[in-house]
C-alpha cells in the first residue's frame, strides 16, 4: 500500500561549485529544460531549477568530487522523441555518449554525464 505518494515533484542533482555555470548551461541549453524561478530563499543558495511538465529538476552546488559519481548507476532518465536526434545534438555539444551496457527490450538508450558527473539516461521507447 505504501505511504500514498500522489506525484513526483522534483529530482535534485548536485554539482561542484566550479561546474555550476556549465551545469546550468547543460540543463538549459543542451537538454533544453525550461528554467523556472526559484523562491527567494532558495535563490540565495545558487544553482537553478528547471521543469518539464509537472516534474522539476533542481541543480544545486555542493562541494563534491565529480569522480565520486563515476562508478554509480544512479541516474535520471529523459525520454526523447528521437534517440538519433538527441545523440547528434549531444555530440554536437561535446557531450560523451556512453553505450547502453544492458539493453532492455522495447527501449533504445544511451547514457551521458552532466558537468558534475551525474549519470543521465537518454531513452526512446520503441
Amino acid at each position: 500500500m505504501g505511504i500514498g505518494v500522489v506525484r513526483i515533484d522534483h529530482v535534485q542533482v548536485t554539482v561542484p561549485p566550479a561546474h555550476e555555470r556549465e551545469a546550468i548551461h547543460f540543463y538549459a541549453e543542451v537538454l533544453g529544460l525550461e528554467r523556472i524561478a526559484k523562491p527567494a530563499e532558495a535563490a540565495k543558495r545558487g544553482g537553478a531549477w528547471f521543469c518539464h511538465g509537472a516534474v522539476q529538476v533542481h541543480v544545486s552546488p555542493e562541494p563534491i568530487d565529480p569522480s565520486a559519481h563515476a562508478g554509480s548507476k544512479r541516474h535520471v532518465c529523459y525520454v526523447v522523441a528521437s534517440l538519433a536526434v538527441a545523440e547528434r545534438a549531444l555530440r554536437d555539444a561535446g557531450v560523451e555518449i556512453v553505450a547502453d551496457p544492458n539493453p532492455e527490450p522495447g527501449w533504445a538508450r544511451f547514457y551521458v554525464r552532466d558537468p558534475g558527473g551525474n549519470r543521465i539516461e537518454i531513452a526512446e521507447q520503441r
